[in-house]
């Protein structure tokens, strides 16, 4: 699935939000940090010992009740690195010189609950989607690329507070993308086949109907 698609299948929510004004809408724009723990050793080989950077997002809920809801969301994690060559696990890293880059784009449906009904609302979810994964190379001038489209589910929690038509969020939120693609080439040699993890963002929530 491509960044286009991705964000076409996100376009096509607003419009239906938009028009279903009063029936517990609600749109969310979100910026924080993303790790990817489950492939950790990989990532700090091909990044330079840093396993993951900023990503940012956005989101379409519905309150069924003044409880239960559903949404959906997209996010976007990209990073660059270089690729290298590793001998054994927790061998010395060696690094080529040949730039590489890594984009990650889940599409996520969640169901989830509120509680509370004053102003501070902890939550907390779960659900799956998709995530597109795209890693990207250049050696001796040739870029290559490969892209590949996962199955991937999550988990969260978090607090939102405000009341009204807008109001904040804090989240935190595990990822897992099993059997997707490894990270620079040097997943296997780490026995790491996931590029899901934790994530922190911080959330602004606009409220279109509804609680």
């Amino acid at each position: 699935m491509s960044a286009r698609r991705a964000g076409l299948a996100l376009a096509l929510l607003f419009p239906l939000s938009a028009a279903a004004q009063g029936s517990g809408f609600a749109l969310d724009a979100a910026i924080g940090y993303q790790d990817l723990t489950s492939a950790k050793d990989s990532a700090k080989a091909v990044f330079d010992g840093s396993s993951g950077g900023i990503t940012f997002g956005g989101g379409l809920r519905f309150g069924v009740s003044d409880h239960l809801y559903v949404g959906a969301f997209a996010r976007y994690f990209s990073k660059d690195g270089e690729r290298v060559f590793v001998a054994s696990p927790g061998g010395e890293v060696f690094r080529l010189g040949h730039p590489l880059s890594l984009r990650l784009i889940p599409v996520q449906g969640t169901v989830g609950w509120r509680f509370g009904e004053g102003s501070l609302r902890p939550y907390v979810g779960g659900g799956a989607g998709i995530t597109s994964y795209r890693e990207e190379s250049t050696v001796g001038g040739v870029t290559d690329s490969v892209s590949e489209t996962k199955f991937s589910a999550h988990v969260l929690g978090g607090v939102e507070f405000g009341r009204g038509s807008v109001a904040f969020a804090a989240e935190v939120m595990w990822t897992t993308v099993p059997d997707s693609l490894g990270v620079g080439g040097v997943s296997q040699l780490y026995d790491e086949n996931n590029v899901g993890g934790l994530s922190i963002v911080g959330k602004v929530v606009f409220t279109l109907g509804g609680s």
